[in-house]
């Protein structure tokens, strides 16, 4: 069974550095693309990272370039999302979601990606 795994959520203060890690099972990790989302209350889901397949190129948004850095590990099954200086404006619900099959780069467009995990609670705040 296909599943996407988010977890290392939680709450911390401005400045200060999370990781987010995606155990996903059921696929093989190496032939897939990975993206991070996110989605804070009242707004729309907003494409965070994302890592190619076979080439393991990466993309950032532009909010979070310079911050955040996604990394894959294949052979324990996970894409993790450092996220350092963190900023108020980062409080969101954090999903993993599996893009395309051997791709060399990948995008931040959510309609690219055809599976999601549950989700993981970030809060910034003093």
């Amino acid at each position: 069974q296909l599943q996407l795994v988010e977890s290392g959520g939680g709450l911390v203060q401005p400045g200060g550095s999370l990781r987010l890690s995606c155990a996903v099972s059921g696929f093989t990790l190496y032939y897939y693309t990975i993206g991070w989302f996110r989605q804070a209350p009242g707004k729309e889901r907003e494409g965070v990272s994302c890592i190619s397949s076979s080439s393991s190129r990466t993309n950032l948004a532009g909010s979070v370039k310079g911050r955040f850095t996604i990394y894959r590990d294949n052979a324990k099954n996970t894409v993790y999302l450092q996220m350092n200086s963190l900023k108020p404006e980062d409080t969101a619900v954090y999903y993993c979601a599996r893009g395309p099959a051997a791709t060399s780069i990948c995008g931040l467009s959510g309609g690219e990606y055809s599976d999601w995990g549950q989700g993981a609670q970030v809060t910034v705040s003093s």
